[in-house]
């Protein structure tokens, strides 16, 4: 029975039960380990997925690692 209730939330309101999951777990860090180490993890989490992302969809990391890092002067 609970199990068809978290089922029909996260099926209906999926962004939001993301955020509190996100939010419960950066409290538990942020009371565990401390705000800036639990800062750290979500900081190094955030790159993950953006990192993650650009494998999935393909993206030229040597293309932008030249914008990047091209001659500015």
């Amino acid at each position: 029975m609970l199990a068809k209730i978290f089922e029909k939330i996260v099926e209906n309101h999926k962004g939001k039960a993301i955020g509190i999951f996100l939010g419960l777990a950066f409290g538990w860090f942020a009371i565990t380990y401390g705000f800036f180490k639990a800062l750290f993890v979500a900081f190094c989490i955030i790159i993950g997925y953006f990192i993650g992302r650009g494998i999935d969809e393909r993206f030229d990391f040597r293309r932008a690692m030249d914008w990047l890092f091209r001659d500015r002067w």
